[in-house]
């Protein structure tokens, strides 16, 4: 048989070789691989669409919608004026109570919106994870990124207020989009650590509710960074929303001195834990799908 078939190959004058077929074996990175921000950019369209549908999911089915956005600090700021500024006498820096406490939740509920659902968001897309390969740092990206919108709409509260109070912004007003972006790579970082570690250990959402308590009481929203000693305002950074909240006021109101020093050791503190937790996350990407 194997003489015919030479014979044949001779007839023609060519000489048919096996036909080699190409195999591609995909394995997971092992070790600390990159973090992967170019492949994150190539799925920008799903960030896009996931971001909105997070944003219409949170107001689906509500009675009152978008309004939602303004009523959770709106109230607060009600009760917080009522205790702390009438009854306790905090002061605010010559500036009146409501305004300096407005002022204030407004990055601090961004924070806190962010950090919840970005650290719920892997648990929560349980199926998407399972069924298709994409950049799994998309899901708390765009859980991150929903709360701006919310934060939009209460930031127009906050002009009305100022407009009310007669309180005109100054320069540092330009400085604005440097706290917002400080206090979103804060919520993202934060939110990575949490996320991965939720995959595996459930406990993490039962922590979130205290966690959120315990660090807006230690952030200088109902009270100014002013009472704490001046020697120790450094080190009151280490707790980076202090230095976006202080650094938001001073931005638009403008009553106070520049908090550089809060602002340095939270801004090196923000970036030591959204790399960390990029490398974190990167890592334990892999087993995401296989735990989830």
């Amino acid at each position: 048989m194997k003489v015919i078939e030479r014979e044949a190959a001779s007839e023609t004058g060519r000489l048919e070789l096996p036909k080699v077929i190409p195999s591609l074996t995909i394995r997971p990175v092992s070790g600390w691989s990159p973090l992967g921000l170019k492949e994150l950019w190539e799925y920008r369209e799903l960030l896009y669409f996931l971001t909105w549908r997070d944003i219409k999911v949170r107001y689906k089915q509500t009675a009152l919608g978008v309004a939602w956005a303004v009523i959770q600090p709106l109230f607060m700021m009600l009760v917080f004026s009522l205790f702390f500024g009438r009854l306790a006498k905090v002061p605010s820096d010559n500036i009146p109570y409501p305004v300096f406490v407005f002022c204030a939740l407004l990055p601090w509920q961004l924070f806190a919106h962010a950090l919840t659902e970005s650290s719920n968001s892997l648990v929560s897309n349980e199926r998407l994870i399972t069924k298709v390969y994409f950049p799994r740092l998309v899901i708390p990206l765009s859980a991150v990124l929903a709360g701006l919108v919310d934060f939009a709409i209460a930031f127009l509260v906050l002009i009305a207020m100022m407009f009310f109070y007669g309180i005109t912004p100054h320069l540092a007003v330009l400085t604005l989009p440097l706290f917002i972006l400080l206090a979103v790579l804060t919520a993202l970082g934060v939110g990575l650590w949490l996320s991965a570690l939720n995959v595996q250990y459930r406990d993490v959402r039962y922590t979130l509710t205290f966690l959120t308590q315990f660090w807006l009481f230690a952030t200088p929203v109902a009270y100014p960074s002013s009472l704490i000693p001046e020697k120790w305002r450094a080190l009151y950074g280490l707790n980076p929303m202090a230095g976006v909240v202080e650094g938001f006021r001073w931005a638009l109101l403008g009553r106070t001195e520049p908090p550089a020093p809060m602002l340095i050791v939270s801004s090196a503190v923000t970036l030591l834990v959204l790399v960390g937790g990029l490398y974190y996350f990167k890592r334990m990407e892999e087993s995401f799908a296989d735990i989830v």
